[in-house]
Order: structure tokens, then sequence, then C-alpha cells
């Protein structure tokens, strides 16, 4: 009997440690592992350069005095008080009036005004007395002569009394008016005040030479107000510089900017995203569901609890995401977190 027990003993040992090994195995065969998922759908996707820069103007005057004489501020009718700083004007409105009474009278518009109006009577008496043969060509000649002179002479003292009133160059918002006492005299060349139109923004870019062929005029840029990233405007490509700056490898573009919102002020720094190519209809993922080696990129798709390994190849993208443009198709269910312990074909339970 000792001798039958030590015969069979080895037996019984390796048919536990199978038996042993058996149930390791069922017990890891029936674990599941958590994952996430989403369900792919059609998707837009865009690729954009970035860019960061100042914006200005694209309309800007400096009004200055033309002639020296007594400043007098004038009131704006919208606000019933003086004209200041972040007041909009509208172009041709008075801002400021500089009196000089000594000036206007050495104009002597009144009678330019008058001898106007006698050379031009002359004129057409003379015209009718040519054409009954009374006066000699050079006679009505030198009654156009006269009356062109006169008419000059009128027009040259009213634009000079123009010059007194300073209007506003265009619509716009007052963005610099230096302080003179109402009353003062001031200097011929003085300034007065300064106009921006803030709906019509420009901005200078310099975009490496290998995006040369990317950028195209009227191409569309998303605008960011880089400081609150909240407030996004539309803009343009408007010119580009056909030159490559030797030194730097770039080349200059100028973006103009739609502010009717007036959502950014000239001398802010914002982020540009020059729009160059646009996909809809496509296979979007997240970037972060994509495993990468050394021979391409994988991303598990569940189904019928199973995780299954699907070798991608991708195309447009962005911080985020990316486009898939094969080994996916719609409606398969992206496993998005839990995917780094898996293997192929390994057991997965789906969390809500």
């Amino acid at each position: 009997m000792k001798k039958l027990l030590k015969a069979i003993t080895p037996f019984l040992l390796l048919f536990a440690l199978l038996s042993c090994t058996s149930e390791q195995s069922d017990i890891q065969n029936d674990i599941k592992i958590p994952v996430s998922v989403e369900s792919i759908r059609p998707r837009s996707i865009s690729s954009f350069i970035e860019t960061t820069g100042t914006v200005y103007s694209a309309k800007e005057g400096l009004m200055k005095a033309e002639h020296g004489g007594i400043y007098r501020i004038q009131r704006n009718p919208s606000t019933g008080k003086s004209f200041a700083l972040g007041d909009a004007v509208r172009e041709g409105q008075v801002l400021v009036r500089i009196e000089d009474r000594e000036f206007v009278n050495s104009l002597q518009l009144e009678s330019k005004k008058l001898n106007l109006e006698l050379t031009e009577n002359n004129l057409s008496k003379q015209k009718n007395l040519y054409d009954k043969g009374g006066v000699t060509q050079t006679d009505l000649k030198n009654a156009s002569i006269e009356y062109v002179n006169a008419k000059y002479s009128y027009e040259n003292a009213e634009i000079q009394i123009a010059k007194l009133a300073v209007r506003a160059p265009f619509d716009g918002v007052i963005v610099e008016l230096p302080y003179y006492t109402d009353g003062v005299r001031i200097d011929q060349g003085q300034e007065l005040f300064r106009v921006m139109e803030y709906e019509h923004l420009l901005m200078d870019v310099k975009l490496p030479e290998k995006h040369l062929n990317d950028v195209t005029l009227d191409q569309l840029v998303q605008i960011t107000n880089y400081n609150t990233g909240k407030d996004t405007i539309d803009g343009r490509i408007s010119q580009i510089s056909p030159v490559i700056d030797t030194e730097t490898r770039s080349f200059h573009s100028i973006l103009q900017i739609n502010n009717s919102g007036r959502a950014l002020r000239p001398g802010m720094f914002i982020k540009a995203s020059i729009l160059t190519e646009k996909r809809d209809s496509t296979i979007v993922i997240p970037k972060e569901a994509i495993i990468s080696r050394q021979d391409g990129k994988i991303v598990f798709i569940v189904e019928n609890g199973i995780a299954t390994e699907k070798r991608i190849t991708t195309g447009l993208e962005t911080t985020d995401n990316i486009e898939v443009t094969s080994g996916l198709k719609m409606n398969d269910r992206l496993v998005v977190t839990g995917f780094e312990t898996l293997r192929n074909k390994s057991k997965v339970s789906v969390l809500q």
C-alpha cells in the first residue's frame, strides 16, 4: 500500500495544481475592466495657424490747430456737456472752434462775396454784348478772368474761415483730448484731439515661410481676446506680402477684423487663428483616446462586452481632437477612459 501511495502522490499533486491554475484562469477570464465609451457621430474639424499680436485702428486722425486763436471746446449734443474722452463723434461734427476776429476781418469775406457777384453780372453782360457784336473776344475773356479770380478769392477766404471750426474727420471715438482752459489763446499747430474708428481693426502678423501657400486673401480668421479668452469674432486676411524676410524666414500679413460690437480696443493683445482647412461630417475622436506604438496608432472599441483593438490613420488635428481617416466607422463605441490596461479581446464593463 505504501508503494502504491508513493506512486500516485505525484499525480494527485499535479492534478491539484492544474485544478488551481484552471480556477485562477477562470477567475481572470471573468474579470471585467471598467471603461467609459462614446458613440462616434459625424463631426466637423478645422485646422488653424495660431498667432498672436496687437490690434490697431484702421482709421486714426490727429487734429491740430491750423490757425492760432481763442480755444472753445464745443458741447456734445448727445451728452449736453463739453466733448470729452470716449465720446462718440460723427464725421464733420465740430468739436473745437478757434476764434480770431482780426484774422477773419483780414480775409474780407463779405467784400469778396460782393466782388464775385459784380464780376458774375459783368461776365453775363459781356456775353450778351459779344453775341450782338458789341464787344470783342478780348473784352469777353478779360471779364471771364475777373470772374474766375473773384471766385477763387472768395472760396479761399471761405476755406480759411472753415479751418477755425475743427471737425471730426470720420465717425469714431475721441481717444485723446489735451486739456486747454476754455477761452485761452492757443498757437497754430497745437494738438486738439485724436479720433479713432473702432468698428474696423487691423493686426500685423508675421507667419513662418512654410505657411505661405496656406494663407490666401479673404481667408477666415477667428479672433480671441487673449486676456479673457471669451470673445471670439471674425476677421479676414486683407493683405499678404510676397516677400520672405531673409533673417526671420517669415512673411508679413495684415488681418482685418470686424469689431462692430466693439469687443476689442486698439492696443489689445489678441490671439488669431487662421482657418486653413475644414472638414464636415467626418470621424473626430479625442486625442487622449489614442495609444501610440512603434507600429502605429490604436484605439479600442467595445462590441458585445469585448474590447477590440483597432489600428487607425489620422488626418486633421486640433489641440484636443483628431480626425480618423481609416480604422473606425460611424456608431462605433470608442473607449475613452480605462483603455490603459486593455488587451485585444479583453472583457469590459461599460460605466454609465
